[in-house]
């Protein structure tokens, strides 16, 4: 999405059952701490915890202790997937969502996700698992494009599309013109939150990935809902 901006590095928590328990015992788990400490201190300019189902399961207050926590354990800002959403959200001006999940998902999951954001301010329409493969290799943006055309809401003012393994982030700029509204996905809004952070007051510079990239996220920053 952003060829030649980014020179990144990856340090890996050992997986767990994806489940609503498994995520939660995830996050207390020195294991994540290890991992973050694995990526070193003084060579990063800002770091990324790509799980949408992580926040869901535990909501939005430990998310937030969960960043701020790795942050001082590492030295340096970090961004999650699910806040990088909602200011998002908020930097677009919406209030009814839309919430597709991956086919993976289950139901507690979803709910879930409905809950993380309406717990942030948002009026969540609908929130839906995407009948599609379950290989998330065999994604295809055109069928993500398709399926979310024909099952969102037309009360939602903006789509989010969760699942930082989902690969839907191909769908997004087909299914804006399709559906005339604005929509994102997790690894759009983490790359759109950590070009902000990494590269305060410079245009993003990042085509064909959705209106989102026009939108600085400062004045959203400043002036959070409650």
């Amino acid at each position: 999405m952003a060829p030649g901006r980014l020179i990144t590095c990856v340090a890996r928590a050992p997986s767990t059952v994806p489940t609503v328990f498994g995520l939660r015992a995830l996050t207390a788990s020195p294991s994540l701490a290890e991992a973050a400490e694995a990526l070193g201190r003084g060579s990063l300019d800002v770091v990324l915890f790509p799980s949408t189902s992580t926040a869901y399961a535990i909501g939005v207050d430990a998310e937030a202790a969960l960043v701020s926590r790795l942050a001082l354990l590492i030295g340096v800002p970090v961004l999650s997937t699910c806040a990088s959403a909602v200011l998002a959200l908020r930097t677009l001006g919406v209030e009814r969502i839309a919430l597709v999940g991956p086919p993976w998902f289950d139901r507690d999951l979803n709910d879930l996700g409905a809950a993380y954001f309406e717990g942030t301010g948002f009026d969540v329409v609908s929130s839906a698992t995407a009948a599609l493969t379950q290989d998330p290799r065999e994604v295809d943006a055109a069928a993500v494009c398709a399926w979310t055309a024909r099952h969102v809401s037309g009360d939602a003012e903006a789509i989010f599309i969760g699942g930082n393994g989902f690969r839907a982030a191909g769908a997004v700029a087909a299914l804006e013109a399709r559906l005339g509204r604005p929509v994102l996905t997790s690894n759009q809004v983490l790359l759109w939150n950590l070009l902000a952070e990494a590269s305060p007051g410079t245009a993003s510079e990042v085509a064909g990935y959705g209106r989102l990239f026009l939108q600085d996220p400062r004045p959203a920053l400043s002036g959070r809902r409650s």
